[in-house]
């Protein structure tokens, strides 16, 4: 989840502190991922729900794990290979991220269809490109994020008051964590803008939990 390296190099305690944002990341995916799924499992039973959300939980995972492995490995020779499937990986947990929602909308697929292929078109640029279009990536990645507000109407018209605020919030997060993203002076900037990565991903769990718990029939 990194696009700009500095032109120095980063400090052990910049590494440890990376490492240890990261474990908290791969550790929340692997045990919130499966809950989710198997609580829209039990309380709703709907084969296409539970499918979108495991969906979204293998993109959460994947996205955590190709970011340790892109920051954290160090191995000069791997490094552009890596830093292509990181950033690839990123359209389609957005993408991923949109799925429950448009699952429980029921009748936002075109959008969903538009979403995905969007997620494709990007990450086959990053993976294709001989350059690194870093710019032209991060403007995608925020027009992909903000998709929902902007042509999403039915879909955002659904959400529960709670779920349009936490994601809103996650929105937010995500994009001021941008800037710590491209300051690759400032140290500690990777760590940094993966806590405001870590956070705008509780944000949007968060708001998928509530959304499936106000679709659950009552009791």
């Amino acid at each position: 989840m990194s696009h700009v390296k500095p032109n120095r190099a980063y400090s052990r305690a910049e590494y440890l502190s990376d490492a240890v944002v990261h474990g908290f990341g791969i550790g929340g995916a692997l045990i919130a991922g499966p809950v989710i799924v198997a609580l829209a499992a039990i309380w709703i039973g709907d084969p296409g729900l539970v499918t979108a959300l495991s969906v979204y939980a293998f993109c959460m995972l994947a996205m955590w794990v190709a970011s340790a492995f892109y920051n954290l490995v160090l191995r000069a020779e791997w490094t552009d290979r890596l830093r292509r499937i990181d950033q690839s990986v990123i359209y389609f947990k957005i993408a991923g991220t949109y799925t429950p929602f448009i699952a429980l909308a029921s009748g936002s697929f075109g959008f969903l269809a538009g979403i995905w292929t969007v997620a494709v078109a990007g990450a086959s640029m990053i993976l294709l490109s001989r350059t690194q279009p870093v710019v032209m990536a991060i403007v995608l990645y925020l027009a992909l994020g903000w998709a929902g507000a902007v042509m999403g109407g039915p879909l955002v018209s659904t959400l529960s008051p709670l779920a349009f605020w936490l994601l809103v919030a996650g929105g937010l997060t995500y994009s001021a964590g941008v800037v710590f993203n491209v300051w690759g002076s400032l140290p500690f900037h990777n760590t940094i803008w993966h806590v405001f990565v870590l956070t705008g991903t509780i944000c949007c769990y968060a708001a998928i939990v509530a959304e499936v718990a106000q679709a659950a029939p009552a009791a």
